[in-house]
């Protein structure tokens, strides 16, 4: 049987795999105790105090044991939430899972799309499985917004319109300040009106905020900003930037001083190679990728489940590298991702708050990043052969023009 038929099969029970995983995901909504999507309570709850003014003295008290976890987004992000706290938790946890998964869905399609497969069977399997991956699990589990954020990212920076490629970024930002590396994009593309546009959009979205709370946006924009110790703790296993991992080996907080310059120096070399050779290839999704990888890399806070740009950097690597060193990091990106190894980490560790640990933790702790970097080296190995094999391909076509 050859690999082609065996995929057809496989794709005949693709929507068996995502009617089944869906309802299983929903169970657990109905009826898993544990599944408490704190965060979505975070900005649920916290989101009317853009009103009062204590927006960022605000503490969720429940199911925080080690960490009060507070609101730490820009004040238009309260703003946006603001309608969730019109209707019942009940409502509103619902509403918040059944749009989180639409928008894997959106991801997982549009992705495809990117590479050239548009078949919708293929992404109902993949949406299928993904449901149960760490980063997307986690996301799930605590109500969080990446999926929401990869979505509108994904779907506007593609967009023919300058304006809507713009808005996309600029609003991203102005809701959650990390998607502002996208902006990235549309440097390397020259796509300078967008880059403008996302400007003037981030800068609308703050406006907006001062409108409505002058003393929040002020103690954000001068106060809490670049205070990774309130988003939490950055040595812990759950922090799969290169900031946490470097803390975790190292045995201390490494902070912004000269071992996490050069750890960022490197990244953004290799995110230059792979840049590059995306532009040369024509390659939109490996361009998209590489730039949020970068950015999850020299975050000083990145989560786990921020890693769900894992979910179309692994479709590309299936669908449209074909390379063995794609197929290597596939592998590692479906063990990394598959295995639940950050949950295991997250048990071992005896303090979300203690940073050394074991020398195998600390190892063990590097796997996103550490599959981060080998995704940016496998794009830039990846296309650089694509494009000298076009070249390559282009000569002979001439040759044979002037032989005729």
């Amino acid at each position: 049987m050859g690999l082609r038929t065996l995929e057809q099969r496989v794709l005949t029970v693709a929507p068996w795999v995502l009617g089944l995983s869906l309802l299983g995901h929903l169970a657990m909504v109905a009826f898993q105790t544990k599944m408490t999507m704190v965060d979505l309570m975070v900005y649920r709850n916290a989101s009317p105090e853009l009103f009062t003014g204590f927006l960022y003295d605000w503490r969720l008290k429940e199911f925080s044991d080690q960490f009060a976890l507070p609101f730490t987004y820009p004040p238009f992000s309260a703003l946006v939430f603001v309608p969730l706290s019109w209707v019942p938790w009940g409502v509103a946890r619902w509403v918040w899972q059944l749009a989180c998964l639409a928008c894997l869905w959106f991801v997982t399609r549009k992705s495809l799309q990117l590479v050239g497969s548009d078949d919708p069977r293929r992404a109902m399997l993949w949406t299928g499985l993904f449901v149960w991956v760490e980063p997307v699990r986690t996301t799930l589990n605590y109500g969080q917004v990446n999926l929401v954020l990869a979505a509108l990212l994904l779907g506007t920076m593609v967009s023919a319109r300058s304006w809507a490629q713009g808005a996309g970024v600029g609003i991203a930002a102005g809701l959650k300040l990390t998607p502002a590396i996208s902006g990235l994009y549309f440097l390397v593309v020259r796509r300078y009106r967008a880059a403008a546009w996302s400007i003037a959009a981030f800068l609308g979205t703050v406006a907006v905020a001062y409108a409505i709370s002058p003393s929040l946006s002020n103690q954000y924009w001068f106060h809490l900003l670049g205070d990774a110790s309130r988003v939490g703790p950055v040595g812990s296993a759950i922090n799969q930037s290169l900031r946490g991992a470097l803390s975790r080996t190292v045995g201390y907080d490494i902070g912004t001083g000269p071992v996490f310059l050069a750890a960022v120096a490197v990244a953004a070399v290799l995110t230059g190679f792979a840049l590059h050779a995306s532009v040369k290839a024509r390659d939109t999704l490996a361009m998209i990728v590489s730039v949020q990888f970068l950015g999850l890399l020299v975050s000083p806070i990145s989560w786990s489940h921020h890693w769900v740009w894992a979910v179309p950097a692994l479709l590309w690597l299936v669908h449209s590298a074909r390379h063995r060193l794609a197929t290597v990091t596939a592998v590692a990106w479906l063990v990394a991702i598959g295995s639940y190894l950050i949950s295991f980490l997250l048990k071992a560790q005896p303090s979300i708050w203690v940073i050394p640990r074991p020398w195998y933790y600390s190892a063990l702790g590097w796997v996103y990043p550490a599959v981060g970097v080998l995704t940016l080296v496998t794009i830039a190995v990846v296309l650089r052969g694509r494009v000298a094999r076009r070249s390559g391909e282009d000569v002979e076509d001439r040759l044979d023009l002037l032989r005729e």
